[in-house]
């Protein structure tokens, strides 16, 4: 859980910087860092989310065979 709120801490941040840099020079590859940032964050939570629900129905289903 630790590294879970490090990662969107960081992801958070990096969605920021990237916003403020693109407000103050409206240079283009600030804001298509920031997509590219929380895309991943997304893709990132989502293969944790699977994990979580796929570890849990592995455990239960092993509990019920034993």
């Amino acid at each position: 859980m630790l590294i879970l709120r490090l990662f969107f801490i960081l992801v958070v941040l990096l969605l920021v910087i990237g916003g403020g840099m693109y407000i103050f020079t409206g240079d283009r590859r600030y804001m298509d860092f920031a997509w590219k940032t929380l895309r991943f964050a997304v893709l990132v939570l989502l293969v944790f989310g699977l994990l979580y629900v796929l570890e849990h129905f592995v455990l239960v289903g092993w509990r019920v065979l034993v």
